[in-house]
């Protein structure tokens, strides 16, 4: 009884490791949307050419290998060369793909700001500040508000 109960408690212990270990499987519409048709230039899902049928093929054969997604796209990158990924490598000039969203943030965020804060003080404070009338001005005030009291 007591090493049935310990085989179990260690099958237990072992099964989420097990399960961790397994690499998750991957379809070949998970990986179309990704991966680029090297000749249209677009993704692999909307293209309609025979290069993209030869890259289709090509992923097909990874799956039923068993490949997970990160290994077919190496593959289809020693296959078909970098252009075949739809995302820029994040270094060299495909750095920029990443540095200029950001920059033209943090500059537009700048000018939010600067303008935020010259219309702020360009704006009376309170209304007392704003001009007050002048005699002449109460005494017709006075006088219009005289003519329309019954």
């Amino acid at each position: 009884m007591r090493r049935a109960l310990a085989a179990a408690l260690i099958v237990a212990l072992l099964a989420p490791a097990a399960a961790m270990a397994v690499q998750p499987r991957t379809s070949l519409g998970d990986i179309e949307k990704d991966v680029m048709c090297t000749v249209c230039g677009v993704p692999l899902n909307v293209a309609d050419s025979p290069q993209a049928d030869r890259e289709r093929a090509f992923i097909r054969v990874l799956i039923a290998r068993g490949y997970t997604k990160k290994q077919v796209e190496d593959a289809l990158v020693a296959q078909f060369g970098r252009e075949v990924l739809d995302t820029p490598s994040g270094h060299g000039f495909d750095l920029a793909a990443y540095l200029v969203p950001a920059l033209a943030l943090v500059a537009a965020a700048a000018v939010i700001g600067v303008t935020a804060r010259r219309w702020r003080r360009g704006r009376p404070a309170t209304l007392a500040t704003a001009a007050v009338p002048g005699s002449k001005d109460s005494a017709l005030l006075r006088d219009d508000l005289e003519r329309y009291d019954l």
